[in-house]
């Protein structure tokens, strides 16, 4: 049987060794029975891969760590699946984890297993009603803000997540730790973290204007439209996405992340709307309202969590520039991504100077 089970389908670039996973979720219950019947790859980030498994007449994810796995790959992978079977019956919309295994040894790398979502998660020329029907892409917004509201609201000790990430002087912490992982890649040839503009005077305006409503909370990390899914039935969103980011740390910053990503007229110029069509959505303003209202939380200080956010994920995507120069990622992609970078910093420079 199981080489019947290898024979039937390709290899899926040695990701998933299905006659080990038929195997192993004969010994499960409650996932679908009898052999595995279908299994396909689908798009997803960048780090991780993610296949639809069918068995006999259910159909689940699996998640794994990409191919050439990292040192953390397994313990992010598993952090992931406890993360989301924490948040079961909380108000957060994530998928429902089915299953998750330990052992890397039975497909190559630790994994889990989790309930199919409906819809769609994507950047670009939205599908179905949202591209025609301006008050479904208002909901995206909302639907973005509820989640990210939502999240805010998990109490981690309650939640069993305490031990999630180092909440001790955490506002403090921010600008140090993500300066010292931009110029962690001036080790790489030809880059210069010097490339990336106004690093030093957002990170002196982040440092010396520290909110003074400092919460502590699950953070997701990555909130914006690629990683989340929203039904095609209803302007709602099915799930959250991808939480390899997550740790402890103020929720304002995902709200300050799903700004980032947003599109206003006075924005610097070079960044196209996330999705398209952009007509229909709301301002910043508004989805700060609507967090503040959600949340009881004072949104005065919002600027301050608007500008790590962008200060944060720009000298996150500059290891993928200095990537590109040691040739281990395409030219065009890594000037792609550093111009994103530079446009997040000329934005973190406009807020703090409003």
């Amino acid at each position: 049987m199981a080489q019947q089970i290898a024979d039937r389908f390709d290899d899926l670039d040695g990701l998933v060794d299905l006659a080990q996973l038929d195997a192993w979720l004969k010994t499960r219950t409650g996932i679908g029975s009898g052999p595995i019947t279908g299994v396909r790859k689908l798009t997803g980030g960048l780090q991780n891969s993610v296949f639809l498994i069918s068995r006999g007449k259910e159909d689940m994810i699996l998640r794994r760590p990409g191919k050439h796995l990292k040192p953390k790959s397994n313990e992010t992978m598993l952090r992931e699946a406890r993360v989301l079977t924490a948040l079961e019956g909380s108000a957060v919309p994530h998928p429902r984890v089915l299953a998750t295994c330990a052992d890397p040894d039975v497909i190559g790398a630790c994994f889990f297993l989790m309930e199919p979502l409906e819809g769609f998660a994507q950047s670009g020329d939205l599908p179905g009603q949202y591209a025609t029907d301006a008050r479904w892409r208002r909901a995206m917004g909302e639907e973005l803000v509820k989640a990210a509201a939502a999240l805010g609201a998990v109490d981690p000790v309650a939640a069993g997540l305490a031990d999630l990430g180092q909440p001790s002087q955490w506002h403090e912490r921010q600008v140090k730790r993500w300066r010292s992982q931009l110029e962690g890649y001036a080790v790489t040839p030809g880059y210069d973290p010097g490339e990336l503009p106004h690093v030093n005077e957002v990170g002196r305006w982040l440092a010396d204007n520290l909110p003074t409503d400092r919460r502590i909370g699950v953070v997701h990390g990555d909130m914006q439209f690629p990683n989340v899914m929203f039904s095609l039935k209803a302007p709602k969103i099915s799930g959250v996405l991808d939480w390899e980011l997550v740790s402890l740390g103020d929720p304002l910053l995902d709200l300050g992340w799903i700004l980032s990503s947003w599109s206003e007229p006075d924005d610097p110029e070079g960044k196209a709307p996330m999705v398209r069509p952009w007509d229909g959505f709301q301002s910043r303003r508004e989805l700060v309202e609507l967090y503040g209202a959600l949340s009881g939380r004072n949104m005065s200080e919002m600027p301050w969590f608007f500008a790590l956010a962008c200060y944060k994920l720009a000298c996150l995507l500059e290891g993928t520039y200095a990537a590109s120069k040691a040739g281990k990622v395409p030219a065009n992609v890594g000037e792609s991504v550093h111009g994103y970078a530079t446009w997040l910093m000329t934005k973190a420079r406009q807020i703090i100077a409003d």
